[in-house]
């Protein structure tokens, strides 16, 4: 896979990855299934040129022990190029088929009509943190650490590959039915040697280094932690302001404001996550992601059977089915006419079709 031509060393932080995502198995379902297998039951979510449907395999059932319900993510392939977003795409691709850990979303399948591009993908009932955030207003140092130990994992599992994530957010981590975190939406991960120059994330997330074009790597994902601990215990980010500027500024003038009922010690690895010097920062320093594992906030996780997901979870999302959509929002289905391939509106391939430059965009799907 193709990183950036822009990387260079960084004496700072190992380069050299634990594993190679090229060796590992690529899980993707390749024969037995088209897109016409699938029903649609539902819109769970929409983004700047794609959305994601509830779909129902047609030949499974809930009785036969098989997975029926997955979640379909359908991206534009016009609105993909437009927005230059190709690589990104086929990053995404490429590297979902090949990650396998609890705390990450399945990908099953990818398909391609004349319109799209289709992911097939885990479906996690229980919605975003970020709603359960909200309705809780903050979370408890408690809930806080188990939530955060499972990103932990996450990442730490990535980043032995050299994925950087880059949109750490609780928009971007879905609940389970038994209440553990799944990541989602990898259009921005990559893998990077060791720095990258793209300027991606969200504003509220984004390291200095990013802001600064300073080159990033492993350690804004780090710094995004910070921020995300900070949010779940006082109920909004560090850094915000009305406009993206105003929230750059912010970042690098690097003034936090410390609620007093926040305890010292949430307040030092918050602190240690969100040093502007990333050769400092938690997590990127000799001792990598065992220092963030050993840091004194976490002190009696038993990480281990965390990643086994033998702890109880502090939320356990309410779901009557299999199929139940109540933490998302009810949107209207697309028309059959945008999604051909689901539907089978789409038309017999003609030889403009065929040789459509588009298509030869998104060989993978």
């Amino acid at each position: 896979m193709d990183v950036d031509t822009d990387t260079v060393e960084d004496e700072s932080s190992p380069t050299r990855p634990q594993r190679l995502l090229e060796d590992e198995m690529v899980h993707l379902q390749r024969s037995g299934i088209k897109l016409s297998d699938f029903e649609v039951r539902g819109t769970l979510g929409t983004g700047t040129f794609g959305k994601v449907l509830l779909v129902r395999h047609v030949g499974s059932s809930s009785q036969s022990g098989t997975q029926s319900y997955f979640a379909m993510k359908i991206l534009r392939k016009t609105e993909i190029v437009r927005l230059r977003q190709v690589e990104h795409v086929n990053a995404e691709r490429y590297i979902l088929s090949r990650v396998h850990h609890p705390f990450v979303v399945d990908l099953f399948a990818t398909f391609q009509d004349s319109l799209n591009v289709y992911m097939l993908m885990s479906y996690v009932p229980g919605g975003e943190l970020f709603t359960h955030l909200r309705r809780a207003q903050r979370f408890t140092p408690d809930v806080t650490r188990f939530y955060l130990a499972t990103i932990i994992l996450a990442l730490k599992y990535l980043h032995s590959f050299n994925i950087i994530y880059r949109d750490l957010k609780p928009e971007n981590l879905l609940l389970d039915s038994r209440g553990y975190l799944r990541l989602t939406d990898f259009g921005f991960a990559k893998i990077v040697d060791d720095r990258t120059w793209t300027l991606c994330g969200t504003p509220e997330y984004l390291a200095p280094e990013i802001i600064q074009s300073d080159g990033h790597g492993k350690a804004a994902d780090w710094w995004a932690c910070g921020v995300l601990c900070y949010e779940m215990l006082v109920g909004y980010p560090p850094f915000f302001d009305e406009s993206p500027y105003g929230i750059y500024e912010k970042i690098l003038n690097g003034h936090i404001h410390w609620p007093r009922s926040m305890d010292k010690l949430s307040r030092d690895l918050i602190k240690a996550f969100l040093i502007p010097d990333r050769t400092k920062r938690l997590g990127n320093m000799i001792g990598g992601p065992q220092d963030v594992l050993d840091h004194p906030w976490f002190r009696g996780v038993d990480w281990d059977a965390l990643e086994r997901r033998e702890i109880n979870a502090p939320i356990i999302p309410r779901t009557s089915s299999v199929d139940d959509t109540r933490h998302f929002l009810h949107l209207p289905l697309p028309p059959p006419e945008e999604i051909p391939g689901l539907t089978g509106q789409e038309r017999d391939s003609t030889f403009e079709q065929r040789f459509d430059p588009v298509a030869y965009q998104f060989l993978e799907f």
